[in-house]
Order: C-alpha cells, then structure tokens, then sequence
C-alpha cells in the first residue's frame, strides 16, 4: 500500500503543474490507489458522504453570505470612514486606516480574499486620490487582508477544525491575539516606511468628525462585538454564530442602513453557492484522498520520522513552518491545508505541542502563502484592482512579508500568545 501510493503521490502533484483543478487531481488519486490496492469501490463514496456530512462545515456557506452581504450593503465604506477619521491624520495615515479597517473586518468576513476584494477596492482608490503611490496602495491592502482570516471568524480555521478534530471556538479564540498582533506589526513597518518614502499626512479632522465617523458605522462595528462576545459567552456556539452574524448583516443593511434590498440576496446566494460548491468539492476530495493516505501508512511514517529522530516540539515547529511557506508559494491554502493536516497534525500533537497552536500557526502559514507568487491569490486580487501587472505586485509585497513572518516566529516561540485566551475563556 506504502509503496502504491508513492508511485500514485508523484503523478498527482505534477498534474497540478498541468493545470488540472486541485479537486480533480485529488479525486482520482484517490480513486486510483482504491482501484489499484484492492479496496472495495463503495469507500468511495462513504468518505465523500462523510466529509460533507459535518455540522461544523454549516457554518463555511453562512460566513461567506456574510461577507457578500456586508460587501453589498455598503458597510465596508462606513467602516473605512471610521478608520480614516481615527488613524487618517498620521503620516501615512491611510495606510494605519487601512490595516485598522481590515482588523475590523476580519471580524465580521473571515476571508482575505473577501477584505481584498471588499473593502480593498474602497481602500486603494481612496489612497491613491491621496497622493499615495499605486505600489504601497496595493501591497499594503495585500498584507492587512491576510488579517481576515487569522481574527474570529475564520473559515479557514473551520475547515482546518474540521480536518484535525481541532475545538473550531478553541482555534476562533487562538487567533485574536496573533491577529491583533499582525495590525501592530503591520503598523509599527508603516511608520518606518513613512517616513523613508515621505507619505502624506492628512489633518485631524476633529472630535466632532470622529463622533459622526462612529455614529455612522456603529452597527457595521458591533457586529464583531456581537459575534465574539456571543462565543465567549456561550450564548452561541461558532457553528450558531454565522447564522446570527448573516442575520444580522441582512438587517442592519436592509433596516438599519437602507443600502441592501431584499431583491440583492438572490444574487448573493447564488454567489454563496458557487463558492461553497468549489470549498466543499476540495473538502471532500482531500478527506477521500486523506483516507487513503492513511491506509497506506504514509502519515504514520512520516510521523514516526518526525516525533522519534526529531523528538523537539520547537524543532518539528520550525520544520513546519518552513515547509508550509514553501508550500503556500505553489498551492492554493485550503488544498495544502488539507493535504497536509493528515501528515502534520499527528507528529505535533504526539510531541505535546497544543492543537490550538499548531492550527493557528498552520493557517498564518497558508495565509502569507496567499500574498507570494507565484499562486497567491489575494497578490491575483488586489494587483487586478490597483490595475498593475502581477510581476510590479509580487516586488511591492516583499517589504511587508517582513512584520508578517515576525508575527509566525512569535506565535511559534511563545505558545500563550496563542493559547492563554482559549484556556482562560474555555477552562481547558
């Protein structure tokens, strides 16, 4: 079995080079090592069944109807006014409102792609009518939107939950902290930067602009309040916590706000749907493939490989980490994550390392994979909205990948960072 699939592994990987969709390449690998090892053809579709068949998955199409929601209802405009007013009279001011605007919409999308796409577009128009140049625009809307999906929620995080039987709450709770931390960082390299590059800086605009700022988008900020306070709580479980946050967005747009129309949600689910459709055929292809990865022992090889010649959790981290960057260079996060979940996950927590770090560390991983080329697919995103080649993007988001893997060495150092929140709330 071990042997079949390290003949069956080499193919599957070079027809990705081919362009053969991740799902796809997945799916028949899988079906090519059941038909080839003698298994019985209807595991096939039980291991499919049972990957879709997951309560915590409820919540992927739900936080993503949010996002679009949000999008749609102009909450995102509200939000960047309110950032612009607090942190706009700065030099590089509209860089601090920029990665300000994306902590607080990594509370309510849970998607870098989503911030990206979102409330990206709001923010590189409005800082290149500032005087800011198109580069610094762009790459630092790149590096704020990897923010989304670290801060609760996180649909990366829910499907990561899912694939390593992780606490979705514990690993929800895991990232405020390091998310947080990533703003500051992200903040502390924009003043450096403003003042080598001499970025503009804008006047205050006053107390009474803040306050108009924060009256407008008061209920487009409690929704983060709503959503973590529910967790922390109880009231709420995260998988519950998307229908209240899709609910609430719907109303605050329609009732609250006045910019979403009923009309607009066919569209949004219809969209919803589409992207749920692409997540849960990588989710279910992955577990199918992940099985059989099992039964062929190559996990347990590696394993054995890493816990007993390794034998330091601190060594194993930094091993990891080294691999999921190279990793996120050439593969889509989801699909890497999980790939890889069953072949890393088992090592780390067989050498004592906590699951809820290991998952946050594993996700920031993926996430700075989405802003290098030569496949990051926010770089894709935000260089198609600042309207610059890809090649001028990649050479932009080099010097704020620094403050990022600052924020990766932190986490991997210093387990509380990640771990002292969940534990205090949870009591484990």
């Amino acid at each position: 079995m071990t042997e079949l699939m390290l003949y069956i592994l080499p193919i599957w990987f070079f027809s990705l080079f081919l362009g053969v969709p991740i799902f796809t390449a997945m799916g028949l690998a899988a079906f090519a090592f059941v038909m080839f090892g003698g298994v019985p053809p209807v595991v096939v579709p039980q291991r499919i069944a049972m990957a879709a068949n997951s309560f915590p998955m409820i919540a992927a199409p739900l936080f993503i109807l949010m996002g679009n929601v949000m999008n749609s209802a102009g909450i995102t405009d509200r939000i960047f006014r309110f950032a612009t007013a607090l942190v706009g009279w700065m030099r590089g001011g509209l860089c601090h409102a920029n990665i300000l605007a994306s902590i607080i919409f990594a509370g309510m999308s849970g998607s870098a792609v989503a911030d990206a796409g979102g409330i990206g577009t709001l923010e590189i128009k409005a800082m290149r009518d500032a005087g800011y140049d198109v580069d610094t625009a762009a790459s630092i809307t790149a590096a704020s939107a990897t923010i989304g999906p670290i801060i609760p929620p996180s649909l990366p995080m829910i499907i990561y939950g899912v694939s390593a039987d992780t606490s979705i709450g514990g690993l929800f709770l895991g990232g405020v902290v390091p998310g947080l931390l990533m703003g500051v960082a992200l903040m502390a390299m924009v003043v450096v930067m403003a003042r080598r590059r001499n970025m503009p800086r804008h006047r205050w605009a006053g107390l009474w602009e803040l306050w108009r700022a924060f009256r407008q988008a008061f209920f487009a900020l409690m929704a983060p309040v709503i959503l973590f306070g529910g967790m922390i709580s109880g009231l709420f479980t995260p998988t519950e916590a998307s229908a209240v946050a899709t609910f609430y967005a719907i109303f605050i747009g329609i009732f609250v706000y006045r910019d979403f129309s009923l009309r607009d949600l066919p569209k949004l689910v219809l969209d919803t749907l589409e992207t749920t459709g692409v997540v849960m055929a990588l989710v279910m292809t992955a577990a199918l493939l992940g099985w059989c990865l099992s039964v062929s022992r190559i996990p347990q090889v590696v394993g054995g490989i890493l816990t007993h010649d390794l034998g330091n959790p601190l060594l194993l981290i930094l091993i990891v980490n080294v691999v999921l960057l190279i990793v996120g260079l050439f593969m889509e996060a989801i699909a890497a994550m999980l790939i890889l979940v069953p072949i890393l996950v088992p090592p780390a927590i067989a050498l004592g390392i906590d699951p809820v770090q290991f998952g946050v560390i594993f996700v920031l991983n993926l996430m700075i994979g989405t802003v290098t080329p030569p496949v990051g697919v926010v770089l894709f995103v935000t260089a198609r909205i600042a309207r610059i080649p890809f090649e001028q993007m990649s050479r932009a988001i080099v010097p704020w990948l620094v403050p990022l893997v600052a924020v990766l060495m932190a986490i991997s150092f210093y387990p509380p960072l990640t771990t002292a929140l969940p534990r205090w709330v949870l009591g484990n």
